[in-house]
């Protein structure tokens, strides 16, 4: 019987990974720059990086789009690293700083921040705006899934 293989983008060299699905959790290596596949901290990404994790990554993502000057943006910050150790290696939460990636932003059209997307398979699949502690982060996230 196959292993299921399961499609990583490696968040410090970008290059996509072949990881069995069975062994997400066993703290997966990437097989060019052999660091961490998972961190349990979001990442802060490019529109170029942005695009490559959504459209490569089939793990799903979860999107904070938020700005320096938002105070529930910085309210949420920690929540939403929290929830980074407790999702991984499930999902992957990404933060887009929708000031230096303003494309990102009109791409997905953010209207208030902070505001976080779901995608899974490169389709977003759910959207809310707003803060939230890290339990209601993970519980949303699961409920979405």
């Amino acid at each position: 019987m196959e292993e299921e293989m399961v499609h990583v983008v490696c968040s410090h060299c970008k290059v996509v990974n072949r990881v069995p699905d069975a062994k997400l959790g066993d703290q997966p290596r990437c097989g060019r720059c052999q660091r961490a596949l998972f961190t349990a901290v979001p990442l802060s990404l490019d529109q170029d990086d942005f695009d490559r994790f959504v459209n490569k990554s089939e793990i799903p993502l979860l999107v904070d789009f938020w700005a320096p000057w938002c105070g529930p943006c910085r309210m949420m910050a920690p929540a939403f690293e929290q929830a980074s150790s407790l999702l991984e290696p499930r999902v992957q939460l990404i933060k887009i700083n929708t000031e230096e990636q303003q494309s990102v932003a009109a791409k997905y059209g953010i209207r208030s921040i902070p505001t976080l997307i779901l995608f899974k398979a490169g389709a977003e699949v759910a959207r809310v705006s707003g803060a939230m502690d890290s339990k209601g982060l993970v519980a949303w996230t699961e409920q979405n899934l």
